[in-house]
């Protein structure tokens, strides 16, 4: 009996657990782009100065971002290929579990008790958190113009422990930018 007690409430955190975990990730990409020919960035700073977020977060998603494209061969520059700039949006997420679990008998009445019936189950339960999107945008550096824009979607969780909110936002700026440059777009040139 006490097993088939945990078992709904294993269920929830696992949810919950893999609905803060993970970032989701969309990117898209002008076909005309030759990503080839990109070897060197900059951060554009009007474009991140704009960015809504604390001047320590914008930091770490530069730092993060730097690691990543250091990896991959690129060269921070004056005069740079590219130019990367960040934007970032929040939006109050609310989920509600409908947790109708339980068991019990409706038939027998007991006046010590209100109303008929005895049992126990589970309810609903509301869960609140931020959700946030990061922006990351490649722009050609010659032609002024966006070639390339990666967002990720999730949540900061441990936001007062420092050392996980670095971990959390480096696997943000990695799971953006898997997705650069575009497979489709490289294979084309």
């Amino acid at each position: 009996m006490k097993n088939l007690k945990l078992i709904p409430l294993v269920a929830l955190t696992l949810v919950l657990l893999a609905s803060c975990s993970s970032v989701r990730v969309v990117s898209d990409y002008d076909k005309q782009a030759n990503f080839n020919t990109y070897k060197s960035y900059a951060f554009y700073k009007t474009g991140i100065d704009k960015a809504q977020i604390s001047d320590l977060d914008k930091k770490r998603i530069l730092r993060a971002i730097e690691a990543e494209l250091g990896s991959r061969g690129f060269v921070k520059s004056d005069t740079p290929d590219v130019l990367i700039s960040i934007f970032t949006k929040e939006r109050e997420r609310v989920d509600v579990y409908n947790n109708n679990f339980g068991w019990g008998y409706g038939g027998f009445y007991n006046p010590w008790v209100w109303g008929p019936g005895w049992g126990w189950g589970w309810g609903n339960n509301v869960s609140t958190s931020t959700e946030g999107s990061l922006y990351i945008d490649v722009i050609d550096a010659n032609k002024k113009e966006l070639v390339w824009q990666g967002r990720g979607v999730g949540t900061l969780n441990n936001t007062k422990n420092i050392e996980k909110k670095e971990q959390r936002i480096q696997e943000f700026v990695s799971q953006i930018l898997k997705e650069y440059p575009p497979q489709t777009a490289v294979a084309i040139n």
